[in-house]
């Protein structure tokens, strides 16, 4: 039987992920009272994705503003639960390797 990955606790385990300073501001962002810093960040991350192709932007301004603003649509709650579970494993497994081809 399969786990149904939760919202919360996807986007938990990814900001472990990220760096620490990042990881504070984006638990800050996801609070309840940051709706208004939130949905725009959201909205700017995107358009930044899109626009990866230009320097300093990035595709990964894409996933993290469609995140943002799951966090306030219900609906999109399990679609993007599953691809945080599936990212969150990836960071994972790909961290094992490293550790593991580590001569250190």
């Amino acid at each position: 039987m399969t786990r149904i990955p939760d919202f919360n606790q996807e986007m938990d385990r990814f900001q472990d992920h990220m760096p620490a300073w990042f990881g504070r501001n984006l638990k800050r962002l996801r609070g309840e009272r940051a709706i208004w810093v939130r949905v725009p960040a959201g909205i700017a991350l995107i358009g930044g994705g899109v626009l990866s192709f230009l320097p300093i932007l990035g595709i990964w301004m894409l996933p993290l503003g469609v995140a943002l603003l799951a966090q306030d649509i219900p609906a999109m709650h399990k679609p993007m639960a599953r691809l945080l579970d599936f990212t969150n494993r990836m960071i994972e497994r790909a961290k094992g390797k490293k550790q593991a081809g580590d001569p250190c």
